[in-house]
């Protein structure tokens, strides 16, 4: 495509060095430039793409876009925000791949992944060939690959979607994230239907406040033909009312008719989503039933560790406080004994919500230890403290392999250990650095060798 027919999708400012160039593709990050690429100039927490335009052109970039004029002879389209250019440009070049696919999308604070499980499994059943984008995987075609953003960025969302159309994908199952709506990942999307699963405490270092996360929600079904809302929820029944026309459904009075598998009253909500969203889109009930009767569990979602212990584990993904209360609520529920939990919470995250989660886990837990999640940058026990302000009580281990550890030798028969906040996450941050660690496989392991007491 030339550079000319771009040019009007990011509104330009200026166009500097203007010249007929043939762009190959879009870029954002150098190592992903090649030649002909049009390489966006991003500012990110940290580096400054301007810093990084004479790399990304010196490895075959033949035109910029950037904020300001750089010292660099190729073509640069000056835009006001080189982020929020990445969308239409990308939506343009790819030439608006959501107009060909019917894209489901799911977004709230809880339940998203599940609830997208769920929908594609309800849209493969009805023949519909979807791909999926999730936070642990994607599916394009008959091909899965990993995934890194629950939301990619604009470019690879838009690359991935014209690459579903290209594989015969006819739809595709999505998480669409809070943080990508403000980033503006999402923006130029058609979402044939979008779900709201819920709104609890969580991003609020991003979002500074409820009601901007909730708008940062809100926006999204803008871009939705179709919406479908849980007015369990109340932000769902404020949403629901703010949108006329809005599916709802509401786990007090709607009825499932299908065997659920997943365990927990929060997928049956799950669940009813999903199944509102494929009505909206034509399916039928066998369909529904047989998609939502084929996902038997959801990795790191209420996942149990059977090694033959004669307690539970379940590792859970559950790193939020209204997640981890009701993730504590169902399993007290399915406990004959006590409920053990071991929780942390993550560095460089939203700090208001530590000590909620540790009052929430020393209420809830019959005993609770608290442990190093992910780190980042922050020092574990300086983390630790800010939990225990809402619990000084709880038994504290920061090494994450000693606490469960600690937890499964004080399980006996009819206990249940969560194990909480990373799910099938296989790394945890410390210092910078990603250290291999997957809670299902530490307690598969503690399991085989250790002795219950």
């Amino acid at each position: 495509m030339q550079l000319e027919r771009l040019v009007p999708a990011l509104s330009p400012v200026n166009v500097v060095n203007a010249a007929p160039v043939e762009i190959a593709d879009l870029a954002y990050d150098t190592r992903g430039v090649i030649p002909g690429a049009l390489f966006f100039c991003v500012r990110g927490s940290r580096a400054d793409g301007h810093e990084l335009a004479a790399e990304a052109v010196a490895r075959g970039a033949t035109a910029l876009v950037v904020e300001h004029e750089l010292a660099l002879s190729v073509p640069q389209v000056v835009v006001e925000n080189t982020r929020r250019a990445m969308a239409p440009a990308a939506v343009a070049y790819f030439d608006h791949p959501s107009s060909e696919l019917d894209v489901a999308a799911v977004t709230g604070t809880a339940g998203k992944t599940t609830t997208t499980y769920l929908l594609y499994e309800i849209l493969r059943a009805a023949g519909r060939r979807p791909g999926l984008l999730t936070n642990m995987e994607r599916r394009v075609g008959d091909e899965t690959r990993a995934a890194s953003l629950n939301t990619p960025e604009a470019i690879d969302l838009q690359r991935l979607l014209r690459e579903m159309v290209e594989a015969k994908n006819t739809a595709c199952a999505m998480e669409a994230t809070s943080h990508a709506s403000v980033q503006g990942r999402l923006d130029g999307v058609r979402f044939a239907v979008l779900v709201f699963t819920n709104l609890a405490h969580d991003h609020l270092d991003f979002h500074g406040s409820m009601e901007a996360y909730f708008e940062a929600k809100r926006r999204l079904f803008a871009q939705a033909e179709h919406a479908v809302v849980n007015v369990s929820d109340v932000w769902g029944r404020r949403l629901a009312a703010e949108l006329p026309g809005a599916v709802t459904f509401d786990a007090a009075r709607d009825r499932l008719d299908a065997d659920l598998k997943l365990p927990g009253s929060f997928n049956v909500e799950n669940a009813l989503g999903a199944a509102a969203a494929a009505r909206v889109l034509g399916i039928g009930e066998t369909a529904i039933r047989e998609g939502v009767e084929a996902v038997r569990g959801v990795p790191g979602r209420l996942e149990f560790v059977d090694e033959g212990q004669p307690f539970a584990v379940v590792v859970d993904y559950a790193h939020k406080p209204g997640s981890l209360e009701r993730v504590l609520i169902e399993l007290r529920d399915l406990a004959r004994g006590r409920v053990l939990c071991v929780f942390g919470c993550g560095g460089d995250r939203d700090r208001e919500k530590r000590p909620v989660m540790g009052a929430i886990a020393a209420k809830l837990a019959d005993m609770a230890i608290v442990t190093s999640d992910n780190p980042r940058s922050e020092e574990p026990m300086a983390i630790i403290e800010e939990v225990l302000a809402g619990a000084p009580g709880l038994e504290v281990e920061p090494d994450r392999r000693a606490a469960i550890a600690r937890a499964i030798e004080s399980a006996r028969e009819g206990d249940v250990v969560l194990i909480a906040g990373k799910g099938s996450e296989q790394g945890q941050e410390i210092a910078g650095t990603v250290h291999p660690f997957d809670d299902r496989d530490v307690a598969r392991e503690l399991l085989r060798t250790l002795q219950p007491a």
